[in-house]
């Protein structure tokens, strides 16, 4: 049987005060923290719950971890709720995002270990490539300052726009130089991405979004993000102190053993890219 909680944002929302106030007397907070229990761990449907209730079903017994996996469907409350102490650890972000979220929010999560990369891509119901693509076409890319900077670089990269010199990872529209199709952008938030397909003529999709909408980012991507050099590798990450928990470590081994990436790579047909 799987250990697996689904929560919607709505719920969360409601619950958030009463966490908040649970979290003030945490032992989490503290040197002393309890060890003992499950390791509860925030994770997006997918691919990471999925490669979470792989190591579960297959990896954590013989291990000795008792792990509990909690799937969250925004890339908020993972955060959050780890910094509170209502999860121990969370797995579903990359470096440049914790940065901003950590900075934006006064949060302090610190990665563990990198378990895999899912690659960005430009998908389309209505073009079968980006030369297609109409003057005054109509593209939606994620909303949060990470994911639309990491939008405009793979359309930069293709050709599609120029971005001004020095346009990092806070990169917005604004930052364009050169656009020669006279691309709009349609400013949405992540998890909805998949589903304006029907309404923009494309869509910068991040890969566990573009799964779970059935898309294949390996076969359907106009053009997809290189794997080499990536900054953007999907990691476990826990509320700093906590990453000597030894149930963290445990799990950490796990998610980069030769099991884990052997399920990575039969299951997601290199749409999900293991970085270890």
């Amino acid at each position: 049987m799987r250990n697996t909680a689904k929560f919607t944002t709505a719920v969360l929302a409601a619950g958030a005060l009463t966490l908040g106030l649970t979290a003030c007397g945490s032992d989490k907070d503290s040197g002393s923290a309890d060890h003992s229990g499950p390791l509860v761990v925030a994770a997006s449907p997918t691919p990471h719950a999925e490669i979470l209730n792989f190591v579960q079903k297959n990896l954590a017994k013989k291990a000795g971890l008792d792990l509990e996996v909690k799937e969250f469907t925004d890339y908020i409350t993972p955060n959050t709720a780890t910094e509170d102490g209502s999860v121990d650890a969370n797995y579903f972000q990359n470096q440049p995002y914790l940065d901003d979220f950590n900075k934006k929010r006064g949060t302090h999560i610190v990665p563990v270990v990198t378990v895999h990369l899912e690659p960005l891509g430009l998908y389309s119901h209505k073009v079968k490539s980006v030369d297609a693509l109409k003057s005054g076409a109509t593209v939606a890319v994620p909303n949060d300052a990470v994911n639309e900077a990491r939008a405009l670089k793979l359309l930069a990269a293709n050709g599609l726009i120029t971005l001004k010199d020095g346009a990092g990872s806070e990169a917005t529209p604004q930052d364009i130089t050169k656009n020669p199709k006279n691309l709009k952008f349609k400013e949405v938030e992540a998890p909805q991405t998949a589903r304006s397909l029907d309404d923009v003529d494309a869509a910068v999709i991040n890969g566990n979004f573009a799964i779970s909408a059935g898309i294949r980012p390996a076969k359907e991507a106009l053009v997809l993000e290189s794997a080499k050099n990536s900054p953007y590798g999907n990691f476990l990450a826990v509320k700093k102190g906590n990453e000597k928990d030894p149930r963290v470590k445990k799990l950490a081994k796990l998610l980069t053993s030769p099991e884990v990436k052997k399920f990575i790579e039969d299951k997601y047909q290199g749409s999900v890219i293991a970085s270890f």
